[in-house]
């Protein structure tokens, strides 16, 4: 897969209001600036995951959110595999009403292109039914 010099795949539509790239989520993550909300299963987590991250499954994103300590002036995003549910995890937060939450962002691509893009020690993987194993 060919990358541009965001780290994103060529002629990516990224919605920067609704989503970062996983070079910026990397970037604010390793400064100590940003709370990264990993929603996909258990399962996946086990398997692999961005270290300093913290899991809450989109299941439990809504209910359970009040778990997770956001530093003051943190940026708040989520992930999962591909971008799918973590936009779905993003909106759901962002729709709670919460003042700190009003600009939750997905990190486009997911863990998958975290792994291409942003850190290849975070190793990627198939998912489907049945099948859950590195690449």
């Amino acid at each position: 897969m060919k990358l541009d010099e965001r780290g994103l795949p060529l002629g990516y539509p990224l919605k920067a209001e609704y989503e970062m790239t996983p070079r910026e989520a990397r970037e604010l993550l390793q400064a100590g600036k940003l709370v990264l909300v990993d929603v996909r299963t258990p399962e996946e987590w086990e398997l692999v995951h961005v270290p300093g991250s913290v899991l809450l499954t989109l299941a439990r994103v809504e209910k359970d959110f009040d778990e997770i300590e956001v530093p003051a002036g943190a940026v708040v995003a989520t992930l999962c595999h591909h971008g799918v549910r973590s936009m779905k995890a993003a909106l759901a937060l962002r729709a709670s009403g919460r003042a700190e939450l009003a600009k939750v962002k997905s990190v486009a691509g997911g863990i998958e292109l975290w792994s291409l893009a942003a850190d290849a020690s975070v190793r990627r993987y198939e998912r489907g039914p049945g099948v859950l194993r590195l690449v």
